[in-house]
């Protein structure tokens, strides 16, 4: 597999290691600054630049964008999923986990437990929305906060209303949740991979500090989760459209609440308090879907272990052309056919007596190593011959 890591800091201990567990199974790997990178959408084709060098072809790539170039790097992202190379995290899933608010709102919509939260902008919905949530002390976040940083508690009534007014006189949006008490300073990470938690870690505030972050000073300790637990984050995760996420979450006195779903998790605290190598899993995940591309559905509902979403076309001459679903054989794979498309028609939950023809494309729920058999093998991006001097190609 060759590999590109979308970075902006390739010293990082993320990167780092990122990189050494690539290489360490035998995988061609570049860190590339997202910066970089032109978007050429000048042709029939998408393509991208390095350097003002055309970009030589990649299997997949692990984007690590900063939360400063948001915008940019889940372009640069959405040209490579236009290239038609594997990402674990699309440029959607990057977007929606960065806007808390949207975060928020697409996260309770399918029902997963987070801390009382409400929005608003004008003064005299300030008082009432705190009121909302449960009263003081109450928390103040920043939509587009990370490491900790725009993260207030605010511990009476007044002084949240202050520190409000102050934020929205800047033009800062900012929620208003609930301090959830119980948690006592206490937050978990889970990091996710694919639809399995690969290591999970409890953060605690020091002295004085309610924000339990790495970078804020917080101790670590790995620890094993609850099947509740793992169910919650992993869900978390592959609803936000992530398949490598770290999901913090509160520990609430009727079970988890989830604070935030991180698309870049950082791996120095959550390696060095488990002594897992999560890199490592990072890397083989990839691998296996750049052999076995899974369709992602967004904000599906179900989640199953060993389960999953693809897409089965019937090919020319296959053993499927010409029966009817009922007799397919997919039920007894324990495969379910979501939706058949033909052509421009689109039929969701076909009969069994539905005729298959060639070309069909059947969205299928069900297992993945069954429906991994029925895939053939994807085929490689090929170049495309450009009219421009002889010079090297960066990255070969």
């Amino acid at each position: 597999m060759k590999l590109a890591i979308l970075s902006r800091a390739p010293r990082a201990y993320s990167t780092q290691r990122l990189r050494t567990a690539a290489q360490d199974r035998g995988h061609t790997v570049k860190v590339l600054d997202t910066l970089r990178f032109a978007i050429d959408i000048s042709h029939d084709e998408p393509d991208l630049q390095f350097r003002g060098k055309p970009l030589s072809h990649y299997d997949a790539i692990l984007p690590r964008i900063g939360n400063s170039i948001t915008y940019y790097g889940t372009a640069v992202v959405r040209q490579f999923e236009q290239m038609d190379v594997y990402t674990p995290n699309p440029s959607y899933g990057i977007s929606n986990s960065r806007d808390k608010l949207r975060a928020t709102q697409i996260l309770s919509r399918h029902g997963i437990e987070m801390p009382a939260t409400m929005f608003v902008r004008n003064r005299a919905d300030v008082i009432p929305a705190i009121e909302q949530v449960g009263g003081a002390p109450v928390v103040i976040k920043l939509l587009e906060g990370t490491q900790g940083i725009g993260v207030i508690l605010a511990p009476e009534l007044k002084v949240a209303e202050a520190i409000i007014e102050t934020l929205q006189s800047t033009r800062q949006n900012v929620l208003i949740q609930r301090y959830v008490k119980e948690s006592r300073g206490r937050d978990i990470r889970a990091l996710v991979v694919g639809d399995r938690v690969v290591a999970a870690m409890r953060r605690s505030a020091q002295g004085d500090e309610f924000r339990s972050n790495v970078h804020r000073g917080g101790s670590v300790e790995g620890i094993s989760l609850s099947p509740e637990y793992e169910r919650v984050a992993v869900r978390s995760a592959q609803i936000m459209g992530l398949r490598v996420a770290g999901v913090d979450m509160l520990e609430g006195d009727d079970g988890p609440l989830v604070m935030e779903v991180n698309s870049s998790p950082g791996l120095e605290g959550i390696e060095s308090a488990t002594k897992l190598d999560v890199a490592g899993a990072i890397i083989d995940y990839i691998d296996n879907q750049v052999a076995f591309p899974e369709i992602d559905v967004r904000q599906r509902l179900t989640v199953s272990t060993g389960y999953g979403v693809a897409e089965i076309v019937v090919l020319p001459g296959a053993d499927l052309v010409g029966k009817k679903l009922g007799e397919s054989g997919l039920d007894d794979r324990d495969i379910s056919v979501l939706t058949l498309h033909r052509g421009t028609q689109v039929i969701p939950n076909p009969r069994n007596k539905t005729l298959l023809e060639d070309g069909d494309r059947l969205l299928c729920f069900g297992k993945l190593e069954e429906m991994r058999s029925m895939i053939p093998e994807r085929k490689r991006r090929r170049a495309r011959v450009r009219k421009l001097p002889t010079q090297p190609i960066h990255g070969d």
